[in-house]
């Protein structure tokens, strides 16, 4: 027999959970269990889109957390997601789950629940959890009592998977069904473990992403040309900088302004007196701005410096703000 245990904790040597699951290994070994440990803290979170295939060869499985201030905690969420996505469903309907939820504030009761009606959703079953308050860590650990209920439970657990024993029906798994026919892909076994695989890798999710880009410019290159989109004007804005350029021989600076609505920024750079003004991206630009073509059209028709645009919150800005603040020296649009 096999269980897995996925503890969702931050693994700080005060956390009690930390010592329920040391207790419950120690009784699984006792009773020639096969146990595998994961910290989900150890994980990446691409990575943790490839734990769910290691439920495949459980028995059982233990979900354990700690609550320090609010609910289930991250790291928890973020597998239980990844089970939606990429779980076998079929081996989920047949597996036992124990939640273990230790609390140093307040909430242990509402996070068992909360993993009992996830595994429930997911189809699972949930078997007896564990759950309690633990306000002094060192006199938790050396209580007798404690340790001897905890070893009853994992018992319950080793009880309730060798005998295959059910509990009545609830509403949860009722509608189970029904909320499963929301997904949008219906995936063998091997194929969500194969997606799993996919999202995991990063380099592959960025090609995929250039890819998708890679297809949109060109539908829009070809809608553009049948007439069904205006192509953008590639001149707009230029002649308001380079009318109003107050060039300083001090000053050597670049600009980036990503307009809502351009498919390209404008690349503004000032070198001394000289001023270059296109349509291109870089990624080396001491500034960049993102504005509404709004609000650029109200700063170049003076009615608006760029630090007014700035401070009022019409324009975000990344970078150099000193070099922010000699926009408007070189820039002096006029009313």
């Amino acid at each position: 027999m096999k269980v897995s245990i996925y503890y969702g904790g931050r693994g700080v040597i005060e956390d009690p959970t930390l010592y329920v699951l040391e207790v419950m290994e120690q009784v699984l070994d006792e009773l020639n269990v096969t146990v595998s440990r994961y910290n989900l803290y150890e994980y990446r979170s691409n990575e943790l889109t490839r734990l769910p295939s290691s439920i495949r060869d459980a028995d059982g499985i233990v979900l354990a957390t700690t609550v320090e201030w609010l609910g289930i905690g991250g790291y928890m969420t973020q597998f239980l997601d990844a089970l939606w996505l990429y779980g076998n469903r079929d081996k989920m309907a047949s597996l036992y789950m124990q939640p273990v939820v230790l609390s140093t504030t307040y909430g242990e009761r509402e996070g068992m629940l909360t993993l009992e009606s996830a595994w429930e959703s997911l189809g699972g079953i949930p078997a007896n959890g564990l759950c309690g308050y633990v306000e002094d860590v060192s006199a938790f650990r050396q209580d007798r009592d404690y340790r001897s209920y905890i070893e009853k439970k994992t018992e319950d657990l080793y009880r309730t998977i060798t005998q295959r024993l059910r509990g009545l029906p609830t509403s949860s798994q009722a509608v189970t069904q029904s909320v499963q026919r929301t997904r949008q892909m219906q995936l063998t076994p091997q194929e969500s473990e194969q997606l799993s695989e996919l999202a995991a890798d990063e380099s592959k999710v960025r090609q995929q992403k250039a890819d998708v880009l890679e297809l949109s410019k060109m539908f829009t290159q070809i809608l553009g040309g049948e007439g069904s989109a205006p192509s953008e004007p590639t001149e707009e804005y230029i002649e308001n900088f380079e009318t109003s350029f107050s060039g300083q021989p001090e000053i050597i600076a670049s600009f980036l302004f990503r307009i809502s609505g351009k498919e390209q920024p404008l690349l503004v750079s000032v070198n001394g007196r000289e001023l270059v003004c296109r349509y291109e991206t870089v990624d080396d630009a001491d500034v960049v701005c993102t504005l509404s073509p709004d609000i650029m059209e109200t700063i170049v028709a003076g009615r608006m410096t760029f630090q007014r645009a700035f401070s009022v919150g019409d324009m975000s800005v990344k970078g150099s703000f000193a070099t922010l603040r000699q926009l408007d020296e070189l820039f002096p649009f006029a009313e």
